[in-house]
């Protein structure tokens, strides 16, 4: 394994990093009562990765088991148990476990354990996967229910593939 190709090619460095305190608000809030933090969008690091704080209030909610053709998937439990499904079997993931799903990996989140957890979640490369969690708010948030058609629509949109 090698490095990749230079992607920065000037000679002095340039002033370009960014800081995002710990207390800034969420960026998105699910109907659930799940909190999300854009850490790093696709966006804001050119396309690289998104990493995002993902905090799960005690009402059960997660993602049910699919699968990506073009992004990989990273949890990092930080707080509480979080259910991690691998594509054979779920496992109760606690603070400082980790579960890297490469593309077309079967996977799943959830947290059923009726008290509070987080986790950092991380694509690459960067996706622009905070749409696909905006479009799932606003869909809960407002009660729209949607036809087995609509949901396979939204989910080709976003490379989400449904097993």
């Amino acid at each position: 394994m090698s490095y990749p190709q230079q992607r920065y090619l000037g000679e002095t460095g340039q002033i370009s990093a960014t800081l995002r305190p710990a207390d800034n608000g969420p960026d998105l809030s699910m109907a659930t009562g799940t909190r999300v933090h854009y850490l790093g969008t696709g966006g804001s690091t050119n396309g690289a990765y998104g990493l995002y704080r993902w905090e799960m209030g005690p009402r059960p909610g997660g993602a049910s088991p699919h699968f990506h053709r073009t992004i990989t998937e990273s949890f990092y439990v930080l707080t509480g148990t979080v259910q991690l499904y691998d594509g054979d079997k779920w496992a109760d993931g606690r603070p400082g476990d980790f579960l890297h799903v490469p593309e077309g990996g079967v996977h799943a989140f959830r947290n059923a354990s009726g008290e509070p957890a987080s986790m950092l979640v991380l694509f690459t490369p960067g996706a622009p996967r905070e749409a696909y969690f905006e479009e799932l708010a606003e869909i809960t948030h407002s009660g729209r229910e949607l036809t087995p058609e609509e949901w396979t629509e939204l989910w080709l949109r976003h490379d989400q593939y449904a097993v």
